[in-house]
């Protein structure tokens, strides 16, 4: 096979490098085709926040006017900051069933970042662990909830026969209302309402002052519960707002929550409707079709994913996140919902692990795994 590989930058190679996407899934029923736009605006370098504290190369492999992979090298300044080391990242990846070219586009990506004075080499990311992350290792019979990832089952052996080797398993874990809500758990969620006087609302989505104050409120949970995890990277503020505005277009409200202690918000569950549903009909990854199946299927959805949930370090181990997931279960319930996704979970959060299972009667369905090489 004759190809090669070259970095790109402008925008029709950045769209062509999104469109490939669909390439490598033909026949796939459980792909789901993310929205153009969305993804321009994940890697418009000018537009998106993250772009401001890192830097990204994007790399196609083609075999003349066929693409038959794609990478992304990515630094995040922000990142190796904070942990003190000298990590690059590869992600976007696609490609073929072929070792050499699996090869040749990671050799690409790591040279870039070897260049850059990078130590290993870690991925994938899409482009940061508080965007999509993971490669999907276990789970291929059902399609991905919203913001997770997906791809063809070959891709481990792709990345495994290049030399990169497991660093974190992210976990997924199934749940049903009819399961979740056992008379032990509803005895243990009264019980916790009466010893910790904790009270819980619905985020405010209007008017705009209180929407831009609980968007605060939820940042700054966000950032000191999440501070001390595995990989991760406090958000600026431009990414917040970022992400929050993007969410409001696919939010309802009620799924998002905030436990308040004596008036102080302490805690917070985000949830969103799983609007995969709608998106897997777009198989031509149209922009016009993608809205389109968004706005008619919407009401049809029955499945949310539990897409963050933080308590503050100093409240923890009180059953806050016991009761944050009982009212996300209650608030799906209300809308059609009784099938959820807790995700992800790090495979090193024990605590998380044996809540998801022992106690909300979870079973772990998908795993996602983080990569890693020295460069």
């Amino acid at each position: 096979m004759s190809f090669s590989i070259r970095a790109i930058s402008s925008p029709a190679d950045v769209t062509r490098f999104i469109k490939s996407q669909w390439n490598f899934y033909q026949g796939d029923r459980n792909f789901v085709p993310p929205l153009l736009m969305d993804r321009q605006k994940l890697l418009n370098t000018k537009k998106n926040p993250f772009y401001k504290h890192s830097t990204m190369q994007l790399f196609l492999a083609e075999d003349g006017g066929k693409v038959l992979g794609r990478i992304a090298a990515i630094i995040n300044d922000n990142h190796n900051i904070v942990h003190e080391d000298r990590v690059g990242f590869f992600g976007f990846f696609e490609c073929v069933n072929d070792q050499k070219v699996a090869t040749a586009l990671l050799d690409t990506a790591a040279a870039w970042l070897r260049e850059r004075k990078m130590a290993q080499m870690r991925g994938p990311v899409n482009p940061s662990m508080n965007d999509e992350c993971g490669l999907l290792v276990e789970g291929f019979d059902s399609p991905p909830q919203i913001l997770m990832t997906y791809n063809p089952q070959y891709y481990a052996t792709l990345l495994e026969g290049y030399g990169l080797h497991k660093e974190m398993d992210l976990y997924a874990y199934e749940l049903y209302n009819k399961t979740y809500q056992s008379d032990k758990m509803k005895r243990m969620v009264s019980l916790l309402r009466e010893r910790t006087g904790v009270t819980i609302r619905a985020m405010k989505f209007s008017p705009k002052a209180d929407f831009l104050r609980d968007v605060q409120i939820l940042k700054e949970i966000y950032n000191a519960a999440w501070e001390k995890n595995w990989g991760f990277v406090k958000i600026t503020d431009e990414e917040f707002d970022f992400l929050a505005n993007d969410l409001k277009q696919i939010a309802e409200p009620s799924l998002v929550l905030i436990a308040e202690l004596e008036g102080r918000p302490v805690g917070f569950a985000l949830s969103l409707p799983n609007i995969n549903e709608s998106l897997i009909h777009n198989k031509n990854g149209g922009i016009v079709g993608g809205l389109w199946h968004l706005l008619t299927k919407k009401k049809k959805i029955s499945s949310v994913r539990i897409f963050v949930l933080g308590v503050l370090p100093e409240f923890r181990n009180k059953g806050l996140d016991v009761l944050l997931y009982a009212e996300t279960a209650d608030a799906a319930h209300r809308i059609g919902c009784d099938m959820g996704e807790a995700s992800w979970i790090l495979e090193s959060n024990e605590a998380m692990n044996k809540a998801a299972t022992q106690i909300m009667q979870g079973r772990r369905y998908k795993t996602y795994r983080i990569y890693e090489k020295n460069l």
